[in-house]
């Protein structure tokens, strides 16, 4: 299948998981708007979204809208029946009270969650009474980021259902003028083209998308539950080769730089590849890919280094080399030879690329350091501090190192502290069909470096955000904010001193007005500069420790709260009508799990709230045994949470499960014993049921897994294809095309089947042993109700160690039982790793009869 049609069916699957929600037949969302406004490249966005209940009874009638990760949430409102209820932005802690109480009363948990690379979820529900409306407004506020030479502006659209009122207009003001603006995403083509308006005219312009209720319907990303996609309004502004842009109000300016006409200088780049084992596979293509396409674009005049690593260094050369095309083809058949083994030592990698950039330094040239990685180091130092100490030492501020962190397993907050103490950034690099043009997407922002050593110098200017930095890329821009002191202009001096190749540039005000924004923006270059600083301290104090952290820590906080923002630090508290309970909405960090939520009764609407920390293990969280030899692999958790994972011994039919815990602890494993039916998940609320067949030989996974989506509609998987049953139809499947059945989405990727179900989604992975091949299922996305069963809904084990002898004891739920140290396969990952645990009986690791577990059939 194409990288189109791959697209296009991650799309359906989107729309799959938005499918189910409660009560959506009672609901009429009669209006839906989004408006958003650009001014010198802050963007402030408004949905409002109306909805009435046509019922003859209340109902819980629920908001539901993606915004960009980028955005801070900064309003939100209801009103019902004349009353207006706001949201108020709290410090966390202040905001507990609220979760305490939701907790106390059974009520499911949740957060603004993380939803793929570049959106965030916002959820609440309020109680309408019959024949009453509601009105919905959200606000969010981002500063756009210029990055291959364009701003854009994503704006999702996902209203849940066609709606008669459907409008986004987007107008954008920018006094250096616009020099080209278009529209594109995913609801700019085919059957919605010409729904769309464009008008540019020298420094506005203005986008509308007002789509009918029959082509919400239509397009490629539409059905009957409407639209869910894309629209991205992509814009640059003309440019100049003096100081930019610098915009004043109210005793505050914004300075965009990006100064045009200058040449690019040559540079020196060393890239660190990841080739250990858990790079195995499709991750190890692509990475050969992307790494062959960078190569080609490397210029004549740049010198570069390549090295594989994994428990070992693996030098193309051992010293930097020009690239001449020789060089070049010969560092692409290295490429090609690269091979997934071993273990992962970050640190000596990181080091010996340094090295090799320190002991090559040319004047008049920009260097870069690149890392590409999947997991955390397993061998040579693995203590992170001691090697982010290492790093920093080595490089000493002479070059940027940027870190791409390839998957979730990764501990993507290790390799964002490491890139932010050496000038650089992190960068998840998602693991999609289109993960190589991820890679070479983010070379292409660093691969023209046009200026080095930029610092801007503001006279009369106080309250700065970041002035110095260590490159300046082609494509790119710099934006720096601060306050006048004194308000007075005329002591205001800006001015920009940077490198260029050999010689020293200096862009001063003489040719450069400061402009006052007027009363049409007043306030926003202020909250342009609030919202810079909070993210800048932000990344500070993910770099701090002791008081320092704490002092940045408070000052981001109090501008948080100062400008209402929902930061990691703050929360919102949406307000309710009297009786209901209030949601606390936080903003997730990079690599959090997304929300959980359970739908009670229209009684008792649902609370959201951040998961407790202790229920499951991150994404990046090595699990490693205490006083357990180390093992040569990484040791992670893919599920959303600690789901039992399956592993076999030698003897016939022995399966040894795991039950991973709620934090470093080695994970619990018991044994079941012969062939079994076992119960996977279970949905009461509803028909969804999933079981698995145990395979009857020593390999320890599943021979057959049956999902169960309504009484008619069933989906049988084995290694061999899928089997749906609809009513009397079967229909046999082998192939990778997307298989619907409902609301339910079945995708086969090589040794993956990838089943979305509602609000479900599974992994089930396909594994060989001695030949023979098997089904192991990893849950990807719980469901909302908290009243799942079975193996995939079991929360990590919780236990504390009461004794160290020969026979150890745990504690588990005030109960002292009897462990002996053991070893299991972890199956519920793609490359399954041997890992120590806790062996005890299934009755004492379930904390139930494991004949709850059994089912009579599949």
């Amino acid at each position: 299948m194409g990288r189109t049609g791959l697209q296009l069916t991650l799309f359906g699957l989107l729309l799959a998981l938005a499918t189910t929600l409660p009560n959506k037949g009672d609901w009429d969302i009669y209006s839906f708007h989004i408006n958003s406004t650009v001014t010198s490249r802050y963007a402030t966005t408004v949905i409002t979204s109306r909805v009435a209940n046509r019922m003859d009874e209340s109902r819980e009638i629920e908001f539901h809208v993606r915004i960009p990760k980028n955005a801070f949430i900064s309003k939100f409102k209801m009103l019902i029946d004349g009353q207006e209820y706001d949201g108020v932005v709290k410090a966390k802690e202040q905001a507990q009270q609220e979760y305490t109480t939701a907790v106390s009363r059974g009520q499911s948990a949740g957060i603004v969650s993380s939803v793929g690379r570049t959106l965030e979820e916002f959820k609440t529900s309020v109680n309408v009474a019959a024949h009453k409306k509601v009105t919905f407004e959200l606000t969010y506020e981002e500063l756009m980021k210029r990055t291959h030479g364009k701003y854009e502006l994503q704006i999702h659209a996902r209203p849940m259902q066609p709606v008669k009122d459907f409008k986004v207009d987007v107008y954008i003001h920018e006094k250096a003028g616009i020099s080209f603006i278009d529209v594109k995403g995913g609801l700019s083509t085919k059957a919605l083209a010409n729904a769309i308006t464009k008008t540019h005219a020298d420094k506005q312009a203005w986008v509308h998308f007002y789509p009918t209720e029959d082509q919400q319907k239509l397009c490629d990303s539409c059905g009957e539950e409407g639209m869910n996609g894309d629209l991205v309004i992509a814009y640059d502004v003309n440019r100049d080769t003096t100081l930019g842009d610098i915009k004043k109000s109210d005793g505050y300016f914004v300075h965009h730089f990006a100064p045009a006409g200058l040449s690019r200088i040559s540079k020196n780049v060393v890239f660190l590849i990841d080739q250990s084992g858990s790079m195995h596979g499709r991750k190890i293509e692509q990475t050969r890919i992307a790494l062959i396409h960078i190569l080609n674009d490397l210029a004549e005049d740049d010198y570069f280094g390549l090295i594989a690593f994994d428990g070992a260094i693996i030098h193309w050369k051992k010293e930097l080399v020009q690239a001449s095309s020789e060089n070049v083809e010969s560092a692409k058949t290295f490429a090609r030879r690269i091979r997934d083994r071993g273990a992962t030592d970050i640190n000596q990698a990181v080091l010996k690329g340094a090295s090799m950039l320190n002991a090559h330094p040319r004047e008049g040239s920009a260097s870069i350091l690149i890392l590409l990685t999947d997991g955390d180091p397993t061998t040579g130092e693995t203590n992170l501090e001691v090697i982010q100490s290492n790093v920093r030492r080595a490089i000493a501020d002479k070059f940027p190192l940027y870190c791409l962190g390839f998957g979730f397993d990764v501990n993507f907050k290790f390799l964002e502290k490491m890139s932010l103490q050496n000038n650089g950034v992190a960068r998840r690099i998602y693991e999609d069909s289109d993960a190589d043009l991820q890679l070479k997407g983010f070379y292409e922002e660093v691969a023209t470096p046009l200026l080095t050593d930029v610092t801007l110098i503001y006279s009369g200017g106080t309250n700065l955000t970041q002035t110095n930095f260590s490159t300046y890329y082609n494509g790119s821009e710099i934006v720096v904010a601060g306050q006048i002191t004194d308000n007075d202009i005329e002591t205001f001096s800006p001015q920009v001193v940077a490198i260029s190749g050999t010689r020293r540039m200096t862009f001063s005000g003489t040719n450069t007005s400061v402009e006052s924004t007027g009363t049409e923006s007043d306030g926003q270059i202020q909250r342009v500069w609030a919202y810079l600083t909070v993210k800048q301290l932000l990344e500070k104090e993910l770099q701090l420790s002791g008081p320092e952290k704490n002092k940045v820590k408070k000052d981001a906080l109090e501008l948080s709260l100062q400008y209402s923002f929902v930061t990691p630090l703050t929360s919102m508290v949406v307000t309710k009508p009297p009786g209901e309970n209030s949601d606390v909405l936080h903003k997730p960090k990079e690599g959090e799990k997304p929300l959980r939520r359970s739908h009670h009764s229209h009684q008792h609407p649902t609370v959201l709230h951040s998961p407790p920390r202790v229920v499951a293990v991150p994404a990046h969280a090595p699990v490693r045994p205490t006083r357990r030899p180390k093992l040569p692999k990484r040791i992670t958790q893919h599920a959303t949470s600690a789901s039992p994972v399956a592993a076999t011994t030698a003897a016939p039919l022995l399966h040894r499960f795991l039950l991973k815990t709620e934090s470093r602890s080695p994970p619990l494993c018991f044994d079941i014993k012969g062939a079994a039916l076992l119960k996977l998940l279970h949905h009461p609320s509803r028909e969804l049921q999933v079981n698995g067949e145990l395979d009857s030989i020593t390999n320890g996974g599943f021979t057959k897994i049956v999902i169960h989506f309504t009484a008619d509609q069933h989906v049988e998987v084995t290694t061999t294809g899928v089997t749906v049953r609809e009513g009397q139809t079967v229909t046999q499947h082998t192939g990778q095309d997307p298989i619907t059945v409902g609301s339910m989405v079945v995708i086969r990727r090589d040794k993956e089947i990838d089943v979305a179900a509602g609000d479900v989604r599974l992994i089930l992975l396909i594994h060989n042993k001695n030949g023979d091949e098997f089904l192991w299922p990893v849950i990807r996305q719980k469901p909302n109700a908290t009243d799942t069963e079975g193996l995939l809904a079991l929360t990590p084990a919780a236990y504390k160690e009461v004794q160290q002898v020969s026979l150890t004891k745990l504690k588990i739920k005030e109960q002292e039982i009897d462990a002996t140290s053991a070893a299991a396969v972890d199956y519920g990952i793609v490359f399954p790793i041997t890992m120590n645990c806790w062996l005890m009986s299934a009755e004492s690791a379930l904390q139930r009869r494991p004949d709850d577990f059994f089912v009579a059939q599949l």
